[in-house]
């Protein structure tokens, strides 16, 4: 296995060369379904595999004008190593040591960041969840403006939905028939 360690601000030199597997990683089930299809993918190709997490803390337009700021950013850089190690956990029982692993913390808007760490040859691949009305409203989907904006190939997993509910007997069943075709 090859592990780069994080830095903080890794730039786009300080990571491996050749196509690589891009994927955004946060604390949803559908970025665990992501990030399990990822992982499968840079095998079977051979890929380098890049988990990013970009943190939405509130940050100033201009952090060196407030100390306080730098620090809540290197902070939220930081906690975004350790998000991403406690997924990989979660999925793959650790980080994958078949695989070149690289993981990038940032802190801002999450699509524009993924789409900033993708280049052209790259493979970006995004989960996406089932979300409600007011949440679609209050947050954008990242994975659409990735869609929308990147300049690679995007593999957008949507998360499976959950089983149907179990099968209607009897007089239940009947009941059930007779309201829906009559």
């Amino acid at each position: 296995m090859v592990e780069y360690p994080f830095e903080e601000g890794a730039v786009d030199h300080d990571l491996p060369g050749g196509p690589r597997l891009i994927v955004g990683v946060d604390e949803t089930p559908a970025s665990r379904w992501a990030l399990a299809w990822a992982i499968g993918a840079a095998r079977l190709h051979r890929m380098a595999l890049v988990a990013v997490h970009v943190s939405r803390a509130p940050v100033h337009p201009f952090p060196e004008a407030l100390p306080v700021q730098q620090a809540l950013r290197a902070g939220e850089e930081a906690r975004c190593a350790e998000i991403v190690a406690g997924v990989f956990e979660d999925v793959a029982g650790g980080m994958p040591e078949d695989l070149a692993t690289v993981v990038v913390g940032r802190v801002g808007d999450p699509g524009y960041h993924l789409v900033d760490i993708a280049r052209e040859g790259d493979l970006l691949v995004l989960g996406r969840s089932r979300r409600g009305l007011l949440s679609r409203m209050l947050l954008p989907s990242t994975s659409m403006y990735c869609a929308r904006h990147a300049r690679t190939t995007v593999v957008i997993v949507q998360q499976p939905s959950p089983p149907d509910e179990p099968e209607l007997s009897g007089e239940r069943a009947r009941r059930f028939w007779t309201r829906k075709h009559f």
